[in-house]
């Protein structure tokens, strides 16, 4: 099952996302509209150390609150998920991973974007330095397994590539 596109015009062309709206046909002949948003895709890393996981709080303009993530960043233009996922744990907490493995690729929003996230794992790491974009301004703490999961059964961590790399964890399911 599939749905064919008979034209495409382009909204938007900005730095972060693109906006399109699609004119489609639907497997039963039905003709619509898809609009949808090119993002170029990121990755996140899970951060385990000591029965600890590294969280960040970052404000997000979207939602106008402050939301708990694993660090995480958008893949720059021809970047492996492998490579944004290094280079953006170092840049957001300093760390190398000495061990990254990737979990799986997640559709975060399937609706209206083609966004995919890559989510890693990693256990083992080195020193390496900060430096934030300028745009950027998080703070990240070691936060207990056991508190982690409360802070998921009480609502407090709302974000989705979160929730799958910390269920995934607490699953036991291997890579």
């Amino acid at each position: 099952m599939s749905e064919k596109t008979l034209s495409s015009e382009k909204i938007y062309d900005g730095v972060v996302v693109k906006l399109r709206k699609d004119k489609i046909i639907t497997p039963r002949g039905v003709e619509s509209y898809r609009e949808i948003v090119s993002h170029g895709g990121g990755a996140c890393i899970l951060a385990v150390k000591d029965g600890k996981v590294l969280l960040e709080k970052q404000f997000r303009y979207a939602y106008g609150e402050e939301i708990y993530e694993l660090p995480a960043g958008k893949r720059d233009k021809g970047e492996d998920f492998f490579a944004t996922a290094r280079r953006e744990l170092e840049e957001e907490t300093g760390l190398i991973p000495l061990n990254l493995k990737k979990i799986t690729e997640i559709y975060p929003t399937p609706g209206y974007t083609d966004e995919i996230i890559g989510v890693f794992f990693a256990d083992e790491f080195e020193k390496g330095e900060i430096h934030f974009d300028d745009t950027e301004d998080l703070t990240s703490e070691w936060v207990d397994l056991k508190t982690a999961y409360e802070m998921i059964e009480k609502g407090v961590i709302k974000d989705s590539k979160t929730l799958v790399g910390l269920l995934w964890y607490k699953s036991g399911l291997k890579i």
